[in-house]
């Protein structure tokens, strides 16, 4: 059962460091985002942007530092806990869309509402749901290689948002994306955030996207400048 707090949902990090090897990649990064907030963080390749992003997103552990969801401090769950709740309160979507071709576009979009352990029907509507609202229900049951690429990315999103999550991590979401396509995973963006309050924090080098975000922060060796 999702637990329901009172108050306005806010991620937030503090000191976090992360070095592999010898190569220091975070240096004490601080970051807090606020429910409906769409922020972008930008800087040059190697700056330590994917990293942070990765960590935010508890798909890695940081050296040093605490991060909070909704109040909740991830260094406080166990790893089950943790996948559990990175299900559930995290949507992700990535350069390269990840979907399991040998999947229908509605059935990979059902798969984080059926790891969540979801009545499989009340998955399937929602799912069906969110890609009508995508512009995609008419290709609900056609597979990603049948599918363009601007497409396969929208399903993408809609496997995002199954969950109703807190927010959503991009990380160069248009980076495999011709600009017509990029321009509309842009609009699509801000249109989620008016309708539903859907908090967004990307990761990119495309400064068309940035600069539709609310914020904008700049990574440098590490560290937020």
């Amino acid at each position: 059962m999702r637990i329901i707090h009172y108050f306005r949902q806010m991620l937030t990090a503090t000191g976090i460091t992360k070095k592999y090897g010898n190569l220091q990649v975070l240096r004490g990064v601080d970051i807090h985002i606020e429910k409906g907030e769409i922020v972008s963080i930008v800087g040059s390749s190697g700056a330590g942007k994917s990293t942070l992003l990765h960590i935010l997103g508890t798909l890695d552990q940081p050296d040093a530092g605490n991060i909070r969801l909704n109040n909740i401090l991830f260094n406080s769950l166990n790893r089950n806990a943790l996948a559990a709740f990175r299900n559930t309160h995290i949507g992700f979507i990535f350069q390269f869309h990840h979907l399991l071709p040998e999947f229908t576009a509605l059935e990979n979009v059902c798969i984080p509402g059926w790891i969540a352990g979801k009545p499989r029907k009340a998955v399937e509507a929602a799912a069906l749901t969110w890609l009508d609202t995508l512009g995609l229900k008419n290709r609900a049951h056609h597979k990603p290689g049948e599918l363009s690429g601007g497409e396969q990315q929208r399903v993408a999103v809609a496997r995002a948002l199954i969950n109703q999550p807190d927010i959503v991590m991009a990380d160069e979401p248009t980076g495999n994306l011709d600009s017509t396509n990029a321009h509309d995973l842009h609009q699509l963006f801000v249109e989620l955030r008016n309708r539903f309050q859907q908090t967004f924090l990307i990761v990119t080098h495309n400064e068309a996207l940035a600069s539709m975000s609310d914020r904008v922060l700049h990574m440098k060796d590490g560290k937020m400048i």
